[in-house]
């Protein structure tokens, strides 16, 4: 029997399937999940979705079947979340997710535009506040939802390597270029790394220049292929001397 390669559990956001031009399929070849599990040998499991905070994440972790049974196969986990948690947030997250809820639907749509036009200042002008504002999940929290990811996993794969990435860099229009909130989250997050015993992957390192010259996604947020390769090119480096090649 031939023997499988290595599977990757991949929690994520946005930028684990957007491209250049809009999301793609998870099982694309160009994201950059996909990138390192074939560097590997293997495959990624994808689970991920727009604006996902570690938050979501951990509910993701504990809600969806789908994940549980993936568990008996998991040979590494992948934390590529936690750089939506960094973004200006100037209505609290809860609130700010309500929106598509509300009814009927022209009171909805005017809420929506009405916070799509006031983001962007409001952005601006709270980055001005100690802290630089609000933000979609303070940096205690992502680390703490990040932990127990980890330890979850953990507790049912033993002994399998964890890689979870540093916050990525922006330069979108939609909240006015601002990024206040995250230095604050890249130390917490490089302090709960270090304590954890977690491999860290350095996007603004990866990504940085690649974003704010304008070569990615339009958006000013998400990345174009070349940025893919090398983030999975990077994982796959971090992974394979516990793969076993």
């Amino acid at each position: 029997m031939k023997a499988r390669g290595p599977v990757l559990l991949v929690l994520g956001d946005s930028l684990a399937f957007h491209g250049p031009e809009r999301g793609e399929p998870a099982d694309d070849p160009r994201l950059w999940p996909n990138v390192a599990a074939a560097a590997l040998g293997g495959r990624a499991e994808l689970v991920a979705g727009i604006g996902w905070t570690a938050r979501h994440a951990w509910h993701a972790l504990t809600h969806d079947p789908r994940v549980w049974a993936l568990m008996p196969r998991v040979d590494a986990l992948v934390l590529g979340i936690g750089g939506m948690d960094t973004l200006p947030s100037p209505l609290p997250t809860a609130l700010r997710e309500l929106i598509p809820a509300l009814r009927p639907e022209r009171l909805r749509r005017a809420v929506r535009t009405g916070y799509q036009r006031a983001q962007p200042r409001l952005a601006r002008a709270f980055a001005a506040l100690p802290g630089g504002g609000p933000v979609a999940l303070p940096p205690r929290l992502t680390v703490d939802y990040l932990e127990q990811c980890r330890s979850a996993v953990q507790a049912m794969r033993p002994g399998i390597p964890v890689v979870a990435a540093l916050p990525s860099v922006h330069r979108a229009a939609v909240y006015a270029r601002v990024h206040a909130g995250r230095p604050a989250a890249e130390r917490a997050t490089r302090e709960w790394a270090a304590e954890a015993g977690v491999a860290l992957l350095d996007l603004p390192a990866l990504v940085g220049e690649h974003v704010m010259s304008g070569q990615g996604n339009p958006d000013g947020m998400h990345w174009g292929w070349s940025a893919h390769a090398a983030v999975g090119s990077a994982l796959a480096d971090l992974l394979r001397p516990s793969m076993g090649g």
